[in-house]
This record gives C-alpha cells, structure tokens and sequence, in this order.
C-alpha cells in the first residue's frame, strides 16, 4: 500500500514491531488527508501482525524538531467537518489498536497532537528538545470529549494545568507529571521506544489487550467514536485564534 505522508517500517528481534513515521514537511499538520493516511497505516500494521500474535506499533516522526503540531485549523474554513472526517477517527483508531502502542516524540508537541500522544499507551519524549503544550484555551477552541484522555490518564493537578492553564511542558517536566514514560537523548529515543515495544508486545497475544484498555479509558475511545464522520451537526467549536 503506497503513502504520500507516512511510512512503515519492521523493527523488533522478531520483525513483529513496526515504525509508523510521519513526513508531512514542516510539522507534520493534522489535516484529513494525513489522519486517513495514518488510520490505513495502523489498519495495515494491524493485518500485517494478524491475530493474537506478539507485536507493537511506533509512532514516529522524520523531524527532529516536531512530532507534530496539531490540527490544520485552517482546514476548518473550507471544510468544517475536518476533524470528524480526519482527527476524531484517528484517535478512535488508536484507542481501539489490538496491540501495544508508543508515541516516539521527537520534538515539538501542539494542541490536539497531545491527545494524539496520550491515545498511544506509552510516550517517549526528547530530553533536549521539543515542548508538549495544549493551548485551546487561549485560542478559543473545544470540541466534545477534549478533555477525557486528560481526565483518564493524567492525575487531576496535571490534567488541570495542561488543559485550563495551557502550561507549556519541557521533557523534563512532562516526564515528572507523568505525561510521558520516558525522556531519553535524541540518538537514543528508537532505541528506547524499542525497549518499550519489546517488552510489552507480547501482551496482545491473548487477543484482549484492546478491550483491557477499554476497560481503562473506553470513555474517550467512546467519545471519539461517537463524533467521527458526523456531519448532521458541528463537532467543535472554532477557534477565536488560530494558532
């Protein structure tokens, strides 16, 4: 299956791990085009691994500077069921992957991008470089669930100072709050996120890592699934600022 934005890779001692990378010059923009091409990379991840069988998925990125700034906003003024039709089915996808799932963070980490990383079970961060921030608060933007992988997966303190004060988090900081599992060196963050991969794939072998995690964080995999490609209403609110 040929891509215009990603690519997959095999990794992993057995070649059951594979590396989803985004390559989306400047930063990686999540607009429908990208989130569909990510959703058939994780499908085809899916099919490749087959049934109750050891792997795990990456997610990375080719820049060194951003893993990926978030949404295009400016999709919205032309189509503005985007996010339904693009960035709500991706995170759905996520959440509902059968196999171990790790976002490789090289750098620079944007608004509804953070909620693409915490959709992924485990997170590792660039220790030298890259911010993790949500800023919606300052540009005026929400959508129906927002806040549930936040809620889910982050103590009450983090969750509030990541959403409501749109604190700008170092790797450092992020690793401390729990955000992310692991903060390593930028020639050495593969091989960490490896070391997460090898560990854990062989947890989907029973054939119900998904529904374990469903059981811990079903409620936002059920708030995505709910609005993804509605187009009876608006899903989110524009921004006042597009950031």
């Amino acid at each position: 299956m040929s891509f215009e934005y990603v690519s997959i890779d095999k990794a992993g001692e057995h070649g059951n791990i594979y590396i989803i990378t985004m390559n989306k010059p400047p930063e990686n923009r999540l607009n429908v085009a990208m989130c569909q091409e990510l959703i058939r990379a994780y499908r085809t991840v899916e099919a490749k691994i087959g049934p109750d069988a050891d792997g795990a998925v990456i997610l990375n990125s080719h820049s060194p500077k951003f893993f990926t700034t978030g949404l295009d906003l400016y999709e919205r003024d032309t189509n503005t069921f985007a996010s339904s039709d693009g960035f709500y089915p991706l995170l759905h996808t996520v959440l509902d992957f059968p196999f171990p799932t790790i976002a490789l963070i090289t750098g620079h980490v944007f608004g509804g991008a953070c909620l693409l990383t915490l959709a992924h079970d485990y997170r590792v961060m660039n220790s030298r470089r890259g911010f993790w921030q949500m800023p919606p608060v300052n540009a005026g933007l929400h959508h129906d669930g927002m806040g549930s992988l936040l809620r889910l997966k982050l103590g009450p303190r983090v969750a509030r100072k990541a959403l409501l004060q749109a604190h700008k988090f170092t790797g450092k900081e992020a690793l401390a709050d729990g955000i992310v599992d692991v903060v390593a060196e930028p020639e050495e963050m593969l091989g960490e996120a490896l070391k997460v991969a090898e560990m854990w794939k062989g947890k989907a072998r029973m054939g119900v890592y998904a529904m374990l995690r469903d059981e811990l964080w079903g409620e936002a995999r059920a708030k995505y699934a709910a609005n993804s490609y509605v187009h009876r209403k608006e899903t989110a609110r524009a921004p006042k600022v597009k950031l």
